[in-house]
């Protein structure tokens, strides 16, 4: 989470009240409109004046606002109550404040009265820490332009620990890898309230929370059956070898499995067709086949539809086991959350007519002279998608 974020999160927590809007072109001046500053709802009015302004009545009130933890304005609130004006503002700012140009339209501004005439703002930019700092309150974007209910504050990380906390313990030994996946899945989603759309629209971001989601799960696991042992001395160092395999050989096969079951919730939630394990050539079995395992193997149905990915964790030697694993599919996408190939085996793999799937924050870990080559999980949905029309 961006720091900014994290700061503004904190102070709402702290403020006396806060309140939040998404910047307008009215305010930022791109309308055209007389008004200078921004437009306030008159819901707002407790954050700027100690009662609601009356018709018929002008009222104003300086206060101090240090923005983005860094810069400080002497701005206004203002109440325009005489002749037909109805209106709150908050003006004052300055000739090179940042945030009322075109480009913040959009923006979420949050302001915060921390003691008597302080206070602070935050403007956020992005999708993600505007969907950061939603998450953090249970907001929704239709919950903005009114002062935020602390008593809703909500936090996403402490429910994801409660159901892990459950989940633990009520087992006594470890769930199956696709039982585990899918309740860190599952508790990610209810915890953040990510809908079907959300998956689809963001499959490279929803698929790595996933995931860590899941390490932390097992995590959770690995302490309570494994805590005790691991304070107890080995009685020999055969013992220690045979526990610490163990240890290792679960972590790794775990993560093989859980990425598969990931991966099909990303597809289940793009409405793609597809199946899984589907028997080809040689009893091969693909991880994934799009559409599916009929199409494959009805030679009417157009070679040129059909879609191929396998799912590795890493690739850097393995990516040559999926080759020859479907005859009638000659290109082969291949998923891996591995962070970078070398030039040579980048080069060795496109010549072999295999094409990388990463989540898109890894594609800068690969040579720039491949990553127009390499496509994004996103990119890669999308592509499948216009294939089923």
């Amino acid at each position: 989470m961006n720091n900014i974020t994290e700061l503004a999160i904190s102070t709402v927590n702290e403020s006396q009240e806060s309140f939040c809007k998404f910047i307008s072109a009215n305010d930022a001046g791109v309308t055209g409109a007389h008004q200078s500053g921004f437009y306030m709802p008159k819901n707002a009015w407790p954050l700027m004046f100690d009662r609601a302004g009356e018709k018929g009545e002008n009222l104003d009130r300086f206060v101090s606002i240090k923005w983005q933890d860094d810069f400080t304005t002497e701005s206004r609130f203002i109440y325009y109550g005489k002749e037909t004006r109805n209106e709150y503002r908050l003006t004052r700012f300055g000739k090179d404040f940042p945030f009322l140009d075109d480009d913040n339209v959009g923006d979420l501004m949050i302001l915060c009265r921390i003691e008597g005439d302080y206070y602070k703002g935050f403007v956020l930019s992005t999708d993600d820490d505007i969907e950061d700092f939603f998450a953090a309150f249970n907001l929704s974007p239709e919950q903005t332009n009114r002062l935020i209910e602390k008593s809703v504050i909500y936090n996403p990380e402490e429910e994801l620990k409660s159901y892990f906390l459950d989940f633990v313990n009520v087992h006594h030994s470890f769930p199956s890898t696709e039982l585990m996946s899918q309740f860190a899945r599952d508790s990610y989603i209810n915890a953040f309230s990510i809908k079907d759309d959300q998956i689809a629209l963001k499959p490279d971001e929803q698929l790595l929370r996933w995931i860590d989601a899941e390490y932390e799960l097992f995590k959770a696991f690995e302490i309570k059956l494994y805590g005790e042992k691991i304070k107890s001395p080995f009685t020999s160092v055969d013992e220690l070898i045979i526990f610490s395999n163990t240890i290792l050989n679960r972590r790794k096969s775990r993560a093989g499995k859980s990425l598969e079951h990931h991966l099909s919730k990303i597809f289940l939630s793009s409405k793609l067709k597809f199946d899984e394990q589907v028997v080809t050539e040689e009893n091969k079995r693909p991880d994934f086949i799009f559409p599916g395992s009929i199409e494959y193997h009805d030679f009417v149905f157009p070679g040129d539809k059909l879609v191929f990915l396998g799912a590795k964790t890493t690739c850097k030697d393995r990516w040559r086991q999926v080759i020859n694993e479907a005859d009638r599919i000659p290109q082969k996408h291949l998923f891996t959350l591995q962070k970078g190939i070398s030039k040579s085996q980048l080069t060795e793999m496109y010549s072999n007519n295999v094409c990388l799937v990463v989540p898109k924050v890894n594609l800068n870990f690969f040579d720039e002279t491949f990553r127009n080559q390499i496509l994004s999980l996103d990119i890669f949905t999308k592509m499948v998608k216009e294939k089923q029309g």
